[in-house]
């Protein structure tokens, strides 16, 4: 689909544009579930301070990584094993979230962390296995390496937001957790489907909405704190 939308005769001039925001759109819809597991793995600090230092270095890192797998996505991409290590991890992370006991206290899946040193990686490595999806996608989408740079770096931008802001919804709302990781694991057999069979890759679109609907489910329960800490609407007497 997105292919064919390309194929029309843009100007050079309203294409570039056109292509950067549809990069754009892409990495923000696509990274909805990157940073529920960044802003999980964040949370595995008590501190929030640590939390926030943690988004903001180990993204730069993962900038680093993701712009140097840009440059490389043509030699990359000639190798299924980058794929397969990509989805083994991803479904790894789901495994772990699946299997892992809350703690109830601070509503959280997964390891507790003690220092920075400890996440930053880990946000790396997590941002790195996701990009081998996203970074893919791009390249099919555009040759031009200025544009997909562009579009790899806003998105980084917009994921740290995002990630920030799952950290707080993710004490919202029930069911995100869930949704999210789930959403990492169909991002993980996307990734090994590719590396078995790229004939077999289901198209953009149908990833787009497959990931809305879990989303729409996810926002869908708010939590009892949450509930409970609404403001009282006081009843005026007729």
């Amino acid at each position: 689909m997105l292919d064919q939308v390309f194929k029309l005769p843009f100007n050079l001039g309203i294409e570039a544009p056109l292509v950067l925001l549809i990069l754009v759109a892409l990495e923000a819809v696509l990274s909805a579930d990157n940073a529920i597991a960044l802003a999980t793995i964040a949370q595995g600090l008590e501190d929030k301070q640590l939390q926030r230092q943690a988004l903001n270095f180990g993204l730069v890192v993962a900038y680093i990584l993701r712009i140097s797998l840009i440059l490389t996505a043509t030699w990359v991409v000639k190798f299924w094993q980058f794929e397969l290590l990509g989805a083994a991890y991803l479904l790894w992370l789901v495994f772990e979230h699946f299997t892992s006991e809350e703690d109830e206290q601070h509503h959280h899946h997964g390891p507790r962390f003690t220092s920075l040193l400890q996440v930053i990686p880990l946000i790396a490595i997590t941002d790195l296995a996701f990009s081998l999806d996203s970074v893919t996608t791009a390249i099919a989408i555009s040759d031009q390496i200025w544009l997909v740079l562009a579009g790899g770096t806003i998105g980084v931008i917009t994921l740290r937001f995002m990630a920030g802001l799952f950290i707080r919804w993710l004490q919202e709302y029930a069911n995100l957790e869930d949704a999210g990781y789930i959403t990492v694991g169909i991002v993980g057999l996307r990734l090994l489907v590719r590396a078995i069979n790229p004939e077999f890759v289901p198209p953009e679109w149908l990833m787009i909405t497959i990931i809305a609907l879990i989303f729409l489910w996810g926002f869908a329960q708010r939590t009892n704190e949450a509930d409970n800490s609404l403001p009282e609407v006081n009843e005026q007497p007729e």
